[in-house]
């Protein structure tokens, strides 16, 4: 057994059966290894950086350890995207990276690059293994902390360590010997602080909660909470699926991707319980001194640090709300309940109104409100950042059992179709759908459908539908530039070119369908979710419908204007979208 021999048999021990990665020849003793056990499937990507973000989908849909790997170099390079999505949305994720041969370490060689310092801010622990002893404790270390912390991890491996003999770790002096394994444990605060936690919620008259991805999996004790608190939900990006949107006291999102609802929600309530979430903008949240807080994180960093918090309880989720359950009083006053129900029953109503807006050609909000009722109630939905990521915050209408994610605190272009790729992978019998920008597409994604070609066969359920919103243009910031910069848009930042992303999927023998009239989409999306292949549906967007934030500030309203004075698509906008500016500007004046 040499040391990629082990690497593998110990992987397997720890219950690794994927990894997603590119060759190369600083990695090929490892390659070699995975050849010879065949034990591991190993899923080829286009480019490392996919094999990282498909690592942290794997986590994310499976709920097991994510793993990817590259040579060293370039590959490691491109691998750091995708760790730091990993990092910022708490995933635990291995990599396996190849290093140029130790015997030259520090002669400036080919390929040879510090990976250990480079590592070290986005890795919870980095270790580059010299010794074949090292890798016993190192791949331990690594898998354990990765799993414990929530967290990515790296180990790199130099060329010509992979392909030394692996000896057991003696017992002697200068020797450290390791074992596998981890379960998470049992955590619940203190009594005495569920005690404080209760008075606190039991006192408040209109109650807040606020969920994130530390929520996915409590989805039963949160609405067990809020049923007898009489409180609304908000969502935080992450925790979209925690609670299906069907539930009439449930939000929707929160933050500028978010609903008028949850805006509401938070500055009308005089209590706040925040639960699994590290949503990252305050000014979304409750002025300070306006409403009494808990919070609930299995991460004490993360307890305070966004609103002050008069109890905070770490513990996890499931276990904290299910011991604080029997010390709440049901409040008896349901008018703040019925109050949001009502602003929910007006929303859906301004949404679907939104939707069915006229465009040119089509509505990019229309493409999600018509996919929404008519996904399975098993699918699994991804999202790129950018301006198709409101439609999803929004529009999209979780129901029970349905999973769906996003880059979340990275926010990065790139991650969609790696997810689902990941996803389908993890479920191969559901239905996958990703909403993709064309700028993500034309970034990276585009290529990975070649992997989605070249692995389809393996899914007995080829649903897998790549859904692109084509509208030459790099929406999201043209937003920004308008909105919060008062900036016309600027043609040599913006202009993407107009590529035909269906025709590509059926020249590598996917299915593609194009739209360009609102009328057809609801058909579009019956034959793409039920091909028998994977699909690309291609929708000719409008790129002047603003994905704007639930409440705009005077402030953001004359920036706004001042750009449409300057902007030659002014005359287009303003007869679509303006009217929505000065509308909210004056209803919240009123």
């Amino acid at each position: 057994m040499n040391v990629g021999d082990f690497l593998i048999d110990r992987l397997k021990t720890w219950g690794v059966t994927r990894i997603y990665g590119y060759p190369g020849d600083g990695i090929d003793g490892v390659i070699g290894s995975l050849q010879d056990d065949g034990g591991i499937d190993l899923i080829q990507v286009r480019h490392e950086e996919m094999a990282a973000f498909m690592a942290v989908g794997h986590a994310k849909f499976s709920g097991e350890l994510g793993v990817c790997l590259s040579t060293g170099g370039p590959g490691a390079t491109h691998l750091i995207t995708g760790l730091y999505d990993a990092k910022l949305d708490h995933m635990p994720v291995v990599a396996i990276v190849g290093q140029a041969e130790a015997t030259v370490r520090g002669g400036s060689y080919q390929q040879e690059l510090n990976l250990d310092r480079m590592f070290s801010d986005v890795a919870g622990y980095v270790q580059e293994v010299t010794q074949p002893a090292q890798l016993r404790h190192v791949i331990d270390r690594a898998v354990r902390i990765a799993i414990s912390q929530r967290c990515p991890t790296v180990v790199i491996l130099p060329k010509d360590v992979q392909e030394r003999k692996f000896e057991e770790t003696p017992r002697a002096h200068g020797f450290t010997r390791s074992g596998p394994g981890y379960a998470f444990p049992k955590m619940v605060p203190q009594d005495a602080e569920l005690l404080r936690a209760a008075d606190l919620l039991n006192s408040g008259e209109r109650v807040a909660m606020l969920i994130g991805a530390g929520a996915i999996g409590a989805s039963r004790e949160v609405i067990a909470v809020a049923e007898k608190l009489g409180a609304g939900v908000a969502k935080a990006l992450l925790g979209k699926a925690a609670l299906p949107d069907d539930l009439p006291f449930v939000t929707g999102s929160i933050g500028l991707l978010g609903t008028r609802p949850s805006s509401d929600l938070m500055n009308e309530c005089d209590t706040l319980l925040m639960v699994g979430t590290g949503f990252p903008w305050s000014e979304f949240l409750p002025e300070e001194g306006k409403a009494r807080a808990v919070q609930i994180d299995v991460d004490p960093s993360m307890l305070s640090l966004r609103y002050p918090c008069e109890v905070n309880l770490h513990g996890d989720s499931v276990e904290t709300l299910r011991a604080l359950l029997p010390l709440l009083k049901a409040k008896t006053d349901r008018s703040w309940r019925e109050q949001i129900e009502g602003w929910m029953k007006d929303w859906w109503a301004t949404l679907e109104a939104r939707a069915k807006t006229s465009a040119h050609p089509v509505n990019p909000q229309r493409v999600v409100w018509e996919m929404s009722p008519r996904l399975p109630a098993d699918a699994i939905v991804t999202s790129d950042s950018g301006s198709c990521a409101n439609w999803y915050a929004r529009d999209f209408r979780v129901q029970a059992g349905q999973m769906a994610s996003l880059s979340g605190g990275l926010a990065s272009m790139g991650a969609a179709v790696p997810y689902a790729i990941a996803a389908k992978f993890a479920h191969p019998d559901r239905p996958i759908v990703a909403l993709v920008g064309d700028g993500a597409m034309q970034m990276n994604n585009m290529a990975e459908l070649i992997t989605i070609a070249k692995y389809r066969d393996r899914w007995a359920d080829q649903r897998l539908v790549v859904c692109v919103f084509n509208n030459e243009d790099l929406n999201e910031v043209t937003w920004e530039q308008r909105v919060m910069n008062g900036n016309p848009r600027y043609d040599a930042s913006q202009d993407i070119p107009d590529v035909r992303y269906s025709q590509f999927a059926e020249m590598i023998g996917l299915k593609g369908i194009f739209v360009d009239d609102p009328e057809r989409l609801g058909d579009a999306w019956d034959q793409a979710l039920s091909a028998d292949c994977p699909t690309v549906l291609e929708v000719k967007t409008d790129r002047e419908i603003a994905p704007l934030p639930p409440h705009i500030t005077f402030a953001q309203a004359k920036k706004f204007v001042s750009s449409m004075a300057r902007d030659d698509s002014a005359g287009h906008v303003i007869r679509d979208t303006a009217r929505q500016v000065f509308n909210a500007v004056f209803e919240k004046t009123d």
